[in-house]
């Protein structure tokens, strides 16, 4: 029984850390947004949100890196206290795809290399 309880706070205490970017999914993002630019715009918007999504991507890991730590070390994860960034990262991925969507319906060339 003890283990029982045991196995069920680990189980809480571990579904309760940052996921890490690459798990988390893009947010939905309209292409119309994005149906008003011009193929150098858009590419320029696509360079900006994958350079944010980078650096999001980046803090929401080292959420995740210290989640890891502080469980093992005080059985509770710092995101549950200090928060975390996956809001950011599943909008800024769901950009990058809102951008990509409409630089195919424009038929740039970058979205067809891509």
């Amino acid at each position: 029984m003890k283990n029982l309880y045991v196995a069920m706070l680990t189980v809480a205490i571990l579904s309760g850390c940052a996921s890490r970017p690459e798990s988390i999914a893009a947010s939905y993002v309209s292409h119309e947004k994005y149906s008003g630019n011009d193929c150098t715009q858009l590419s320029t918007y696509l360079s900006d949100a994958r350079a944010g999504l980078q650096k999001v991507s980046a803090m929401q890991d080292s959420k995740a890196n210290m989640d890891a730590a502080t469980v093992f070390l005080a059985l509770v994860p710092a995101s549950k206290l200090t928060g975390d960034h996956a809001g950011d990262v599943a909008k800024l991925k769901g950009e990058v795809e809102a951008i990509e969507t409409a630089q195919i319906k424009k038929g740039c060339k970058a979205a067809k290399v891509a």
